[in-house]
């Protein structure tokens, strides 16, 4: 079947390319119970080598970053506690760490997690981590604008391969908060 956003002729549900995807990501499809359903998750096949955001759209079409979403993982801390958390925002956008997410978390400081820590604790690929199967008792904070967004392309949990789900089902993921200004305009370039 052709995926109804991007140039990817063979999408198929991610119900049926369970082994494709990482162990939690699997399990939170196969779980899955949203008012989508569950086949309307679509899994499409990447080349890994292309995975981060400016690569890829520069291969597949700058139009995808409106129709796809980062996942990044947060640790807030706030005296000896840390909370970990995923951050979901179009791949156009930033995430606003320091207002938006340190509110959110009741946190004094917030950082991007380090590679190991968000790739040990999710159990899966550093450039393809997805909101799908985090652990149960992380939030999961998304824009307001994914939600708002039809379809929308996010990692699979592996560098090779993404998602594309409905827009409205990133609301009923487990952990779900939907923030409006979670996601910022990228800050201007200069020269």
């Amino acid at each position: 079947m052709r995926a109804p956003i991007g140039d990817f002729d063979d999408a198929r549900p991610a119900l049926d390319c369970l082994d494709l995807l990482t162990a939690p990501v699997a399990a939170a499809v196969r779980a899955w119970r949203g008012t989508v359903p569950a086949d309307r998750i679509l899994y499409v096949d990447t080349d890994p080598a292309i995975a981060d955001t400016a690569v890829f759209v520069e291969h597949y079409g700058q139009r995808l970053l409106d129709e796809s979403a980062n996942c990044v993982i947060v640790a807030g801390r706030r005296g000896e506690t840390t909370t970990l958390a995923a951050c979901v925002v179009r791949s156009g956008t930033r995430v606003d760490v320091n207002g938006v997410v340190r509110r959110e978390l009741g946190s004094r400081k917030v950082r991007f997690a380090p590679v190991e820590t968000a790739t040990g604790d999710t159990g899966m690929e550093y450039g393809g981590i997805t909101p799908l199967g985090l652990p149960a008792d992380w939030p999961v904070l998304v824009d307001a604008a994914v939600v708002d967004t039809e379809w929308v392309l996010v990692g699979s949990g592996r560098r090779r391969g993404k998602l594309i789900l409905p827009g409205k089902a990133f609301a009923e993921l487990p952990g779900a908060v939907v923030l409006e200004g979670l996601g910022l305009a990228p800050e201007p370039q200069t020269g």
